[in-house]
């Protein structure tokens, strides 16, 4: 039964409607009630029944629901259905266009008291300002959403924590993300609340921030669980960011050709759904397999494809990590001066806030490039700049390997004691990818 307004709010409204309609209070309340029930029951002085207020209702010619509270009949329903609308809207890479819908839902949501609606509706404004990448609206939204939702069961707020979880996550706040997703998923795993839908959203999400901390082990488990997980929910635009976030684990695995046929599912189901920016995401994700597997050639055709969409989309965050990813095909192409060129472009867009792990990228091949041109000074800036990135990010795998290229040109340049050390910070980060910044794992699922 939906909330009811206070018994002196209620009677005004009895009041109101039967003067409207020319009603005596002996006639609202035959045959089953006395003209005094109703003259008390519109002073306030006495709370109603749910059969007194039906029948009122009734009398009254309006429906019960908006009699209790206010609301006009089958507003919540009719705004749930554009909350849909909006979400389409947002799909098809629209974020501006949607994000003024939601705020619109919204503002009617707050004037109706409708709570529901009012973090759907949140949760749209951040999904919206997600893919603008505007991280701090963002963040804001998702957990002004879950605030909304209050006491609700885990699995209703899973949305909410998810997208705070990936505003962090692009925000190169690596650890903090794994903990909103890990606290999240044994939460879950150990009270029993198994929602499939909700596990496999946080799984599916947790993938990548542990990917980029080094964690391969937990990324591979956390795919595991989603591969299993899938089977039972019937949503397919979650089963297809399943797809694509899983291929990451296989490829790091070697699985390429696994990983090529998951995106190929990822891919066909957003385009049955016509979801632009995640279509876009499975280019981008098939541009980096090609890479890893030294099908350069193919992989700069889907970068450049995913490129055009993210702009065309307005979705400026994205585009500047498409950029960088596509700069080191184009260097391996032997393209270095055109990448260079998009990489100073695309730097003012990317810092350590703001796409943390893609900042350190590139700065890292922009130290490459430099010595190539045998720019020794520049690529040591470069570098350095690169490891506060992801040291402040937590990004231990690419720490690892950014710390080797500048001890190779410390040992180079004669600093040798400076090139040891460089070594030394390199295999510390080397050594337990991941352990040294997780705690324990979460309680797992019962598969």
């Amino acid at each position: 039964m939906a909330e009811r307004d206070d018994p002196e709010i209620i009677g005004r409204r009895v009041q109101q409607l039967r003067t409207e309609r020319g009603l005596t209070q002996k006639q609202l309340a035959e045959p089953v009630y006395t003209p005094a029930y109703i003259s008390t029951l519109e002073a306030g002085r006495v709370r109603a029944s749910e059969p007194a207020l039906r029948h009122i209702a009734g009398r009254l010619g309006v429906a019960y629901e908006e009699l209790a509270t206010g609301r006009p009949a089958h507003l919540a329903t009719d705004l749930r259905l554009r909350l849909t609308d909006a979400q389409r809207t947002l799909s098809t890479g629209e974020a501006e266009v949607a994000a003024a819908t939601y705020a619109g839902l919204l503002a009617e949501a707050e004037d109706h008291g409708l709570v529901a609606e009012q973090a759907a509706a949140l949760l749209g404004l951040g999904e919206c300002a997600l893919d603008t990448g505007d991280l701090e609206t963002a963040q804001r939204r998702f957990e002004e959403s879950e605030q909304r939702l209050g006491d609700a069961p885990l699995p209703q707020r899973v949305p909410a924590v998810r997208g705070r979880a990936v505003s962090h996550y692009l925000a190169g706040e690596l650890r903090y993300s794994c903990y909103l997703f890990e606290s999240a998923l044994d939460e879950l795993n150990r009270t029993g609340l198994h929602d499939p839908e909700a596990l496999l959203l946080l799984y599916t999400g947790v993938i990548a921030p542990y990917m980029d901390m080094g964690a391969h082990a937990r990324a591979a488990q956390a795919a595991e669980f989603a591969l299993t997980l899938a089977s039972q929910v019937q949503d397919p635009a979650l089963v297809a960011r399943m797809h694509r976030s899983v291929a990451r684990t296989m490829i790091a695995e070697g699985r390429i050709a696994e990983a090529d046929v998951s995106l190929a599912k990822a891919a066909e189901l957003y385009r049955q759904l016509q979801i632009r920016t995640e279509l876009a995401n499975c280019h981008w994700m098939r541009g980096y397999l090609y890479a890893q597997n030294g099908e350069l050639e193919r992989a700069e055709e889907e970068l450049r494809e995913a490129q055009a969409m993210l702009s065309a989309k307005r979705a400026a965050l994205y585009t500047s990590q498409v950029a960088v990813e596509l700069a080191d095909v184009l260097h391996r192409r032997g393209k270095s001066g055109e990448a260079d060129e998009l990489l100073r472009r695309v730097l003012g867009d990317l810092n350590s806030e703001r796409g943390a792990i893609h900042a350190a990228a590139a700065h890292r091949l922009l130290g490459i490039i430099a010595e190539d041109t045998r720019d020794t000074e520049a690529a040591e800036e470069h570098y350095v700049r690169a490891m506060s990135l992801l040291e402040r990010a937590g990004a231990a795998g690419d720490l690892a390997d950014l710390c080797r290229l500048l001890g190779d040109l410390l040992r180079r340049t004669g600093r040798v004691e400076a090139a040891l050390d460089a070594y030394r910070t390199g295999l510390g980060h080397r050594t337990a990818p991941g352990t040294t910044t997780l705690g324990p794992a979460p309680a797992q699922p019962p598969l």
